[in-house]
C-alpha cells in the first residue's frame, strides 16, 4: 500500500467557510487526493476521528474558549505541521470583531460570554501554538491551499501511483 499524507482538518470559532471551501475542492480533486491523503481527522467527512500521528493539520477559525485552546494544543502536540487556513485562524478576523466593541456593548454581551465559557478576547491560533504555514483568504484561497498541500506532499515524500 502506498504511503499517504496523514491529514487533519480542524475548525474552531468562525463560519467554517474554509472547511466548506475545502469540501468543494475535494469534489474536484477526490480521485487525485484519495491516492495521497489519509484523513485522520475531518469532522465533515467521517465520524471516527483521531487526533494522533498527524503529518499536517489544517486549522481554520480563531480561538475563543479555554476548551478550544486545549484542543488546539492537543492538535499541535500530535501534528508534525500546522497550517492556519483563512483569515480567522491567521489574524482572528472577522471572528474577533467583539474584541473591538465599545464598553457598553461589551457589558451587554458579557453574560453570554460567561454563560458559554468564552475568553475575554478572540485570538488567532498563533497566539497559542507554533504555526508552520498559512493559507490566506476568507474563505482561503484555493491556489494557495493547493501549493501548501503540494509542498507537504513533497516534504513527506508522498508519491501518487
Amino acid at each position: 500500500m502506498a504511503k499517504k499524507l496523514k491529514v487533519g482538518i480542524f475548525s474552531f470559532t468562525g463560519d467554517e467557510g474554509c472547511v466548506i471551501y475545502f469540501l468543494e475542492m475535494l469534489n474536484e480533486r477526490y480521485k487525485e487526493w484519495f491516492e495521497m491523503i489519509d484523513f485522520k481527522y475531518a469532522r465533515v467527512l467521517k465520524r471516527r476521528n483521531v487526533v494522533k500521528d498527524i503529518d499536517v493539520a489544517f486549522v481554520e477559525g480563531a480561538i475563543s474558549t479555554k476548551k478550544e485552546e486545549e484542543k488546539l494544543r492537543e492538535v499541535r502536540k500530535n501534528s508534525k505541521r500546522i497550517v492556519a487556513i483563512g483569515s480567522c485562524a491567521i489574524s482572528g478576523n472577522p471572528s474577533n470583531q467583539r474584541n473591538f466593541f465599545n464598553m457598553e456593548t461589551k457589558q451587554e454581551i458579557d453574560f453570554l460570554l460567561k454563560r458559554f465559557g468564552h475568553n475575554e478576547k478572540v485570538l488567532p491560533i498563533s497566539e497559542f501554538v507554533k504555526v508552520d504555514d498559512v493559507v490566506p483568504g476568507c474563505p482561503m484561497i484555493e491556489e494557495n491551499f493547493v501549493e501548501v498541500l503540494a509542498k507537504y506532499l513533497k516534504e513527506f515524500k508522498i508519491k501518487n501511483k
